[in-house]
């Protein structure tokens, strides 16, 4: 018997479960145990209209342990402090206060982001100045402030509003930019759209990078890229925008920046929602002597290494760079996938100010691609458990990238924009031009898109809590 434990319940560890249920079934008594910090899975993307009153955070969630419970997964409520991999077990901190010792053969890590917002002063919701739509709390918290912001509008008050990202290393720029959409769409339905001032902050390069190095797609005998999607999008909106921007401090009602340039600039908000960089939840790793090994086993942001081409500097960073299987090199029955493993660099051309200060987005691993290296990871552990060396692979320099950004949700007058790219990393070695394969790349905006990214919701809440018909293995 095998025991499989899975730290984290999020796109990763949740998907990875149900895939490890489904392909151990009826191949010996296997133990999958879960370890969560939250007993819910949240489905991210959803919380854009919660951050803006449009949807309860109630509507994102279903509750773990019953899901566990029908397919036989063990399910343990608590945070993983300690990771012992020559003795094999975690520790976990339960609720109550209780530490658990938990063995295991295989471990694979799936613990989503530490949301940093003290690397930058006043940032975040809770000892800051700024909103978050990160957690179904804070999306709930900036609804809240939003909407009072939004009865202030009604009596006649005239408001300015920053959305992007609160620190030069930020990822998720995607999500801020649904979010900056949706607010833009919800103010013009209320008939106050000619009251906000709203700007776009973001750490981007250029506009419409998104921290994926931006994208390209044909349309007709022509090259439309993300950068003229977002420029076009924003001047029929009316936002403007400030990137390639590192938030140095956030004061109340005040934001202060410098840029690649080396300009110290100032803005003015009544509402601000910007995104935290990401930490790797706080995990140390510690060897049988008592040794703490986390820098061996993982990067400075606390990220675990995985079968990546880790120390090459961006301008020779390329697809067969990126990792494969999700496989420590150092212990070889210990996994990492979703943003819980360490990238060997980023998408986007990284910069500094003057001073210094690096200025450019870390890489996106969330979503669909933590979908697909959390399946990966689990059923190369099925593999070492049958005897097979690991086959399964899903290196973002060879799977797509998906994604449906929402603009505006609703049934008969909604927009978002449908996106795809492949592969997500770029790879020269292969596609020598774009480092894509451009005739897989498609961006649209349109109603379609806002129905899909509805029923998107939905359908995932359905699949991922394996509701009868459910079958996640070809």
């Amino acid at each position: 018997m095998a025991k499989i434990v899975i730290v984290g319940a999020g796109f990763a560890g949740h998907y990875a479960a149900l895939v490890g249920a489904d392909a151990l079934k009826g191949k010996g008594h296997h133990e999958i145990t879960v370890i969560s910090r939250v007993p819910k899975f949240t489905y991210i993307p959803s919380l854009v209209w919660v951050g803006i009153g449009q949807m309860k955070a109630e509507e994102t969630q279903f509750d773990l342990k019953p899901v566990y419970d029908k397919l036989g997964i063990n399910y343990i409520h608590g945070t993983v402090t300690e990771v012992h991999p020559d003795d094999q077990y975690v520790v976990a901190q339960l609720p109550n206060g209780e530490v658990q010792n938990v063995s295991y053969d295989f471990l694979l890590v799936a613990t989503g982001p530490y949301l940093n917002f003290a690397a930058t002063p006043g940032l975040g919701p809770e000892n800051g100045y700024t909103q978050s739509i990160c957690t179904p709390p804070h999306a709930t918290q900036a609804a809240s402030k939003y909407l009072e912001l939004v009865n202030r509008l009604e009596k006649g008050e005239k408001a300015k509003i920053v959305i992007g990202t609160g620190h030069g290393l930020c990822t998720c720029q995607g999500a801020a930019f649904e979010y900056i959409c949706n607010i833009h769409n919800d103010l013009v339905d209320r008939g106050l759209r000619d009251r906000v001032e709203i700007l776009w902050l973001s750490n981007e390069p250029k506009l419409g990078d998104f921290g994926i190095d931006g994208l390209e797609a044909k349309m007709g005998s022509l090259i439309y890229t993300s950068e003229m999607m977002a420029e076009a999008m924003f001047a029929e909106y009316g936002i403007k925008y400030e990137i390639r921007s590192h938030v140095r401090k956030v004061e109340e009602g005040k934001i202060y920046t410098v840029n690649l340039d080396g300009e110290e600039k100032e803005f003015d908000f009544d509402f601000a929602m910007l995104i935290p960089p990401f930490k790797a939840q706080p995990i140390k790793w510690i060897d049988k002597d008592g040794n703490d090994i986390t820098e061996k086993m993982c990067n400075p942001a606390g990220f675990v290494k995985v079968d990546a081409n880790y120390g090459k500097p961006y301008e020779e960073l390329d697809g067969p760079d990126w990792p494969k299987t999700y496989q420590n090199p150092t212990y070889k029955n210990v996994f990492a996938a979703g943003i819980a493993f360490a990238p060997p660099g980023p998408l986007s051309k990284p910069g500094k100010a003057p001073d210094g200060t690096p200025i450019g987005p870390t890489p996106p691993r969330t979503g669909y691609t933590a979908e697909l290296s959390g399946r990966a990871a689990i059923l190369n552990i099925v593999d070492m458990i049958e005897g097979r060396e690991p086959s399964h692979t899903a290196s973002m320099a060879e799977t797509p990238g998906l994604c449906v950004a929402s603009m505006k949700n609703d049934w008969l007058t909604g927009e978002a924009g449908v996106i795809a790219i492949y592969p997500v990393a770029r790879n020269r070695a292969k596609y020598p031009e774009y480092g894509r394969d451009l005739d897989l790349c498609v961006t649209e905006v349109g109603l379609a898109g806002a129905w899909f990214k509805a029923l998107l919701h939905h359908a995932f809440l359905y699949k991922l809590q394996a509701k009868p018909g459910w079958k996640l293995i070809p």
